[in-house]
């Protein structure tokens, strides 16, 4: 099967399978973007009298067929053709013969391939800043239940001071909805149309880039035509290393939830449904979902590092390196979006036991307000930690005089126990979750003005 690019050689088939490695197989998410991409460019053409307007009709309709196909059946891809691009056009060639020929027009490969990258990542970034919103909201109102629930909290893994189970959950959102700003921006970087650069020089056609930018519901245009090209690489390292934050988060989390739920803390329980047994101990539980969202905030790290080891010292332009830049980014987004959603389960089901809780809130947690307690009769800060340092027994025998929640109540200052002061969070994530479901509606209703049924 002849390729796209070729003439009167053949490649020899060692390199035809080193050079196409896995691409024919990662391109079949990509195809119905390819797809909506095309008609796109398909649209422009017409406007600039390459395609005639029963052309593009016809164009239209193919490309329409084999992206609703794509996403509902899958679309198989032939090591031999290389990529989706190519078959692609094998398939246009073959139902509409000329015709199908001339959708290449103007446009190369490389500016093909960032079009399709970039209308799949705007999909899965959306859809992970949407149900990510929903987690953060989600141990926000677990926070407000549990608000005055007296924890231990700790420092270097030791029991430090009093904490609440709100102060802690609260914690985590606030850190996811960073993490989900940070993408958020990333998300900016990535909505930008490549298409009309051709291989990064342009072509000597009056393309309307701004025309089809439109139609495919970016924002704006990557404008210079070389950085379109060595953009690749860079954007899936942007929003790879923001997702890598999010993973990190939800490493730290997992790693709580697994040490707080052990019999000797008992603070948590997590329902057998979250759970795996053990192929030869009959009692076992194992937090499996926990230790692999753990573990795999390494993968994630991983393929972060992958990418930017390929992109760190190309020359300007397009490089082939590029290519192995695809999977990183495709898996990444399919571990974020799972990721996301194994914590969202998480903490819908996650058993809080107040007993556990308050039997572990023990003397020496009120040491330092035994200090303070002398610093209110008149000592000195330093003399009173030392006193009460110098005779913990006494201390912590005197401390039993002191009841949890009144301490816990005491702790009035913004964002402190007794004040989880969640009303600015919940405005930002408000602000986020309104943002992201303003710009998936603008997108999507892009995609399925190009292709009816797209998102069905």
């Amino acid at each position: 099967m002849a390729k796209i690019w070729q003439k009167n050689d053949s490649v020899h088939e060692l390199i035809e399978r080193f050079t196409v490695g896995r691409d024919y197989l990662l391109d079949e998410v990509l195809v119905p973007y390819d797809c909506a991409g095309s008609i796109a460019h398909a649209r422009g053409l017409e406007r600039i009298g390459v395609l005639t307007s029963d052309e593009l009709e016809r164009l239209e309709s193919e490309l329409r067929m084999i992206a609703l196909k794509a996403r509902r059946e899958g679309f198989v891809i032939a090591r031999e053709l290389e990529d989706g691009h190519a078959a692609i056009e094998a398939l246009l060639v073959e139902r509409l013969a000329d015709v199908g020929k001339k959708i290449h027009t103007g446009r190369s490969r490389n500016d093909q391939v960032l079009t399709a990258s970039r209308l799949y990542a705007r999909d899965r970034v959306l859809e992970i800043l949407g149900e990510g919103c929903k987690v953060a909201l989600a141990w926000m109102d677990f926070a407000r239940k549990h608000a005055l629930l007296p924890m231990p909290g700790r420092t270097h893994m030791q029991t430090a001071m009093p904490s609440t189970v709100g102060l802690w959950a609260q914690a985590w959102a606030e850190e996811i909805l960073d993490d989900l700003e940070l993408l958020w921006f990333s998300f900016g970087l990535i909505d930008r149309s490549p298409l009309g650069a051709a291989a990064g020089y342009g072509v000597p056609l009056p393309l309307d880039r701004e025309f089809t930018a439109a139609q495919m519901g970016f924002a704006q245009v990557l404008e210079n035509t070389i950085y379109v090209n060595s953009s690749r690489g860079k954007f899936e390292a942007v929003v790879l290393q923001a997702l890598e934050q999010l993973m990190q988060t939800f490493s730290k989390l997992a790693q709580d939830l697994m040490l707080f739920s052990l019999p000797e803390f008992g603070y948590f329980s997590l329902p057998a449904q979250l759970c795996t047994g053990s192929s030869i101990m009959p009692q076992k539980k194992n937090p499996d979902g926990l230790e692999l969202l753990r573990g795999r905030a390494g993968v994630m790290s991983g393929w972060v590092q992958q990418v930017m080891n390929v992109i760190r010292s190309l020359p300007s332009g397009y490089n082939r390196d590029f290519q192995d830049t695809k999977e990183p980014m495709i898996r990444g987004f399919e571990l974020a979006a799972e990721s996301v959603a194994v914590v969202g389960l998480t903490v819908e089901h996650l058993q809080v036991n107040e007993g556990a809780l308050r039997a572990a809130c023990t003397p020496e947690l009120l040491a330092t307000d035994m200090a303070l307690k002398l610093v209110a009769d008149g000592m000195s800060f330093r003399d009173a930690y030392r006193e009460v340092g110098m005779n913990l027994g006494a201390a912590a025998e005197g401390s039993k005089a002191l009841d949890i929640d009144e301490v816990i109540a005491s702790r009035t200052a913004a964002g402190s126990p007794g004040n989880l002061a969640q009303e600015s969070g919940r405005s930002r994530l408000l602000v986020l979750a309104g943002a992201v479901d303003e710009r998936e509606a603008a997108s999507r209703l892009a995609i399925e003005k190009l292709v009816p049924g797209f998102y069905a």
